[in-house]
């Protein structure tokens, strides 16, 4: 894998990206703020390599290490927007918050190749997927205006119930923590971020330690499209920033996306917590299983793509295969051929499979783990497990059993772990004992097997992909979890609801209580309850 960095003076100018206006920006009260306290590099897993043969990183620009008050500052903010629900934007009419967000939707176009170059140097996120990202998230926001309309067409109408007239709508909760993971900053973001932002929350977003810089050019349409302290972003060291935030007990809801050790350190330092909701999406260890008489063609493309997609740096990713014992050896052939001619390189090169890991000391904790199980009796059976600076060339590892890290642990990484087994009852046995539950991709054409184990798995997992790998979209399926993988869950019409509560105004049905209903809708001298709806 030598020949895979460029040397010094060789990085082509098409791909780079100015940050000089970028560095140590931060959102808090709508102003833009530049940060005067300590920052931070932000180096890329991209390295040069030097005329002595040496790797260094690629410096990208600077991060404000915000402090505990200043982050402090950007909640006040945020509490003062929400002024208990009296703010202008959560009090103010459905129609006017639809309308800031798709100037909004507007206005992030402009940025589009600003935020997909940072992507390619923060995370090393190829261009195809980094495009990809940003396209998905605008859409996104647009399909998240479509459904509010509809939620809030239906709400609009009364109902009569045992003598009671009520309107029954959605109110906001008040102030949103929002904290995205560094695999899709932008988009896994945004997937809290704006449904809680059109419901009529306020924001405190927390960038991730990767992938931050990617949401700085985003932060002046932010600032256009929504008023002073509706949305808060800020950078910095999550114990001093987080920790007080968390502490002060205003923070209504927690939007993490993460590990389930983090979000159980961050709910716990809330002194209120019967008062917080928490929208989580965590870990996992979903598993691809292989039957008999599994398209093996179809298996192989779908656990390589699965697997491996951004270097298998995705909650969502396949973490463990398990193979029939009657097709593994020719799976494992296959399926180890396939990843052996992945395209290993930077992520501006046409058809780049594998990139750069962002994660400091990520390749050697991968071959660690790998070493945890060829010492226990598994094998690399392909050309894997190879380092060279940030660079990790996949490895798959063979036979994977219980009582190896890679059984159980997320390896979150570019390492595909291949488990046998005999009979269907392992791969229940193994759900039912995992500490995870997100979904299982089951390969297969017997309907009568694939059947029962759909029924064994349905309720230990939320979502079984048939004949194909395990994945999060469309965003209007929902995205969830059992056990320590999810709380609540998210989709395009669920996250409305999930950052929200049903609100009701009723009344009995005398003929004054009508009247007096009927005089505040006609005269519209209320922004909760009306008849008003968009088209």
């Amino acid at each position: 894998m030598r020949a895979s960095f460029p040397t010094e003076g060789t990085l082509p100018a098409n791909v780079r990206v100015d940050t000089r206006t970028l560095d140590d920006r931060y959102l808090v009260d709508g102003e833009l703020r530049t940060w005067s306290g300590g920052s931070a590099e932000v180096r890329s897993p991209i390295c040069v390599r030097k005329a002595d043969g040496t790797l260094e990183r690629v410096v990208v620009g600077r991060m404000a290490q915000l402090d505990a008050a200043e982050a402090r500052r950007a909640l006040e903010a945020a509490s003062r927007a929400w002024n208990e629900g009296r703010g202008p934007w959560a009090s103010t009419r459905v129609a006017r918050r639809i309308g800031a967000m798709e100037a909004f939707a507007s206005k992030m176009g402009e940025v589009r190749e600003d935020v997909v170059r940072l992507l390619m140097w923060e995370i090393a996120k190829t261009r195809k997927d980094a495009e990809t990202e940003f396209d998905r998230t605008v859409q996104y926001v647009r399909d998240t205006i479509e459904s509010l309309k509809g939620l809030d067409r239906d709400s609009t109408r009364f109902v009569m119930e045992e003598g009671f007239l009520g309107q029954i709508r959605r109110s906001p909760l008040g102030v949103v923590l929002c904290m995205g993971p560094f695999n899709y900053p932008l988009n896994e973001t945004y997937t809290t971020l704006i449904p809680a932002l059109i419901m009529g929350n306020t924001i405190v977003s927390k960038l991730p330690k990767y992938g931050a810089m990617a949401h700085l050019p985003l932060l002046r349409a932010l600032a256009e499209c929504f008023p002073a302290g509706v949305v808060n972003v800020i950078q910095g060291d999550g114990p001093t920033t987080v920790g007080p935030i968390m502490a002060s007990g205003d923070v209504d809801c927690l939007a993490f996306i993460g590990t389930s050790r983090v979000v159980n350190i961050l709910k716990r330092q809330h002194p209120r917590p019967n008062r917080l909701r928490s929208i989580t999406g965590l870990e996992a260890k979903n598993p691809a299983v292989v039957l008999p008489d599994a398209d093996l063609d179809v298996a192989v493309k779908e656990c390589v793509s699965g697997a491996l997609t951004f270097n298998g740096q995705r909650c969502t990713a396949l973490k463990l295969i398990f193979v029939h014992e009657s097709v593994a050896e020719a799976f494992v052939e296959k399926f180890s051929a396939a990843v052996d001619a992945l395209k290993i390189g930077m992520p501006w090169e046409p058809g780049v499979q594998i990139t750069p890991l962002p994660e400091e000391g990520k390749p050697e904790l991968l071959a660690r783990l790998v070493e945890d199980a060829t010492s226990k009796g598994a094998r690399v059976v392909n050309a894997g497990n190879v380092v060279e600076g940030t660079l990790y060339k996949p490895a798959v590892v063979y036979p994977v059993k219980p009582g190896m890290r890679l059984y159980t642990e997320e390896q979150f990484g570019p390492v595909v772990p291949i488990a046998v087994y005999r009979d269907d009852a392992e791969i229940d046995a193994f759900m039912r004992d995992s500490a995870y539950g997100q979904q299982v991709a089951l390969f297969g054409r017997d309907p009568k097997r694939m059947a029962g184990l759909i029924d064994a798995l349905v309720n230990q997992v939320s979502r079984i992909n048939l004949n194909t790998q395990c994945r999060r979209g469309p965003d209007t399926f929902p995205f969830t979890g059992r056990k320590d993988s999810a709380e609540g869950t998210l989709s395009v019409f669920d996250a409305l609801r999930a950052f929200s509560i049903r609100t009701v105004v009723a009344t009995s049905s005398t003929e004054p209580n009508k009247e007096l209903v009927s005089g505040i809708i006609s005269g519209r001298l209320s922004s909760f309850l009306s008849t008003d709806f968009i088209l």
